[in-house]
């Protein structure tokens, strides 16, 4: 390769790393700004008849819902995405979150409209989950299947990246318009608002950015030769549901525990059970996810180095030694308590968070590639997030104590841990469209190698 290939190639890298970044930052700006607002705001102006604490419940229901539909999109995005392609699908996800996201921002309240409002904020939460459900795999590939080998956790760490950064983007809005810009009754009549509209910019941003990269190279191949599976989510549960199921569980090891800062119930539960400041919990949040943000680009670049499997057994064996300390600073430690717990669980989620884009890439054979990460990705989502916070709520309501709470964190994590150890490390492994067969098996320890052949010095 001659020095003016070698920098096209570098810069399509930079291209794509930015597109991915930026595309899913505001993806999940769009997505967190609702679960920000629902243990501050949603409660009182939506579900308030309901009662205090059964509203604050219906709140954080309104959260997991949204995950419901997300394997309905992931579903939708997988099938097209492996048959129209992976740079389609990533402009109209980010479309369609954007539009969502800025209609619940000029929504009418329960007081203005009765029963009708709530609906109509479900409505457009579920248009949300829809998005969510087809983002991911989109962006995880369009980085993943662009990379050279030996780099493939760094590249996957990209899109990743938008998520701690959706998160602080979500927060540090939501600190300023409840600190600076309209703190007290000003933020519950209209300042909350602002960062929902604020999307329809991002938007308009995120689609020149995504129109603007050259397909996945693996994809094109694909579609050069004519090779797209004609019902690809049918394969993939006729062919590798054990792979869905144990890639998803690895994903509620990381979900669950995540789901306690970026669903809310952390805020919720500093702000009103610890009496904490809002804008001073919210600007801990902002802390946490920059930590966040840190520890996943780590990851990434650690599991090209020791493997993903490897990077994903530290990080869960983090996780499980503070579930309980984290509870037991935010009890006992104000608000330099609060940081120190949020900081512990953004190091943990990172290194299980990290590697994952590049590990389910490795997992699933090309031709069902798309649909494999977006629905494997979007059911880890359902059972390790979606409803964390209402539950965490009502195990708190049913016991008084974080204790219960901590248990269920540790639960979800060593699931995630025991199926990180059914699957086997590929790092490495060709991804290209010949090399189906061997993508097609010996991804399990329960399975048999295709090859002999050990993908770039990674350990099983």
């Amino acid at each position: 390769m001659n020095s003016t290939q070698t920098h096209r190639k570098v810069a399509s890298q930079r291209r794509i790393a930015m597109a991915t970044i930026i595309g899913t930052t505001i993806e999940w700006y769009d997505f967190f700004i609702y679960a920000t607002s629902a243990g501050i705001v949603f409660a009182q102006l939506f579900f308030q008849p309901a009662g205090k604490e059964i509203a604050l419940l219906l709140s954080f229901a309104t959260v997991g819902i949204s995950f419901l539909f997300r394997p309905l999109g992931a579903f939708l995005a997988g099938h097209f995405g492996d048959i129209l392609g992976r740079r389609a699908m990533l402009v109209i996800t980010l479309v369609l979150m954007g539009v969502a996201t800025t209609l619940i921002g000029v929504l009418p309240t329960y007081a203005q409209i009765g029963i009708a409002a709530p609906i109509m904020l479900l409505v457009l939460r579920i248009l949300q989950g829809l998005s969510a459900g087809g983002e991911w795999g989109g962006a995880v590939l369009m980085a993943v299947e662009h990379a050279p080998a030996d780099k493939r956790g760094r590249a996957g760490s990209w899109p990743q990246l938008g998520v701690p950064l959706g998160f602080l983007l979500a927060s540090g809005m939501t600190a300023l318009m409840t600190g600076v810009i309209s703190p007290g009754a000003a933020y519950l009549e209209w300042g909350w608002r602002v960062p929902f509209l604020l999307s329809i910019v991002l938007i308009v941003v995120g689609f020149v950015i995504r129109r603007s990269v050259d397909e996945s190279p693996v994809f094109a191949e694909i579609a050069a030769r004519g090779k797209q599976a004609q019902v690809p989510v049918v394969t993939l549960f006729k062919r590798h549901w054990y792979l869905v199921v144990l890639a998803a569980l690895v994903f509620v090891g990381n979900g669950t525990l995540g789901y306690m800062t970026t669903g809310g119930f952390l805020n919720n539960y500093a702000i009103n059970v610890q009496k904490l400041d809002t804008t001073a919990v919210l600007l801990a949040a902002a802390t946490a996810a920059a930590v966040w943000f840190f520890s996943t680009l780590l990851a990434g670049y650690l599991s090209d180095m020791i493997g993903r499997r490897n990077t994903f057994l530290i990080g869960f064996a983090f996780q499980a030694a503070v579930v309980f300390p984290i509870f037991w600073l935010v009890d006992n430690g104000g608000l330099p308590g609060l940081y120190t717990a949020l900081i512990l669980i953004s190091l943990g989620l990172g290194l299980t968070y990290g590697p994952l884009a590049a590990w389910y890439a490795e997992i699933f054979p090309a031709s069902v590639r798309f649909s494999g990460v977006s629905v494997t990705y979007a059911i880890g989502a359902v059972f390790g997030g979606a409803f964390a916070p209402m539950i965490a709520q009502m195990l708190l309501e049913a016991t008084g104590s974080t204790t219960a709470i901590s248990l269920y964190l540790l639960t979800a994590t060593l699931l995630g841990a025991a199926a990180t150890i059914c699957l086997r490390d590929r790092s490495g492994i060709p991804l290209g469209p010949d090399h189906e067969a061997e993508q097609a098996t010996g991804a399990t320890i329960f399975s048999q190698r295709a090859t002999t052949r050990e993908h770039a010095g990674t350990g099983n």
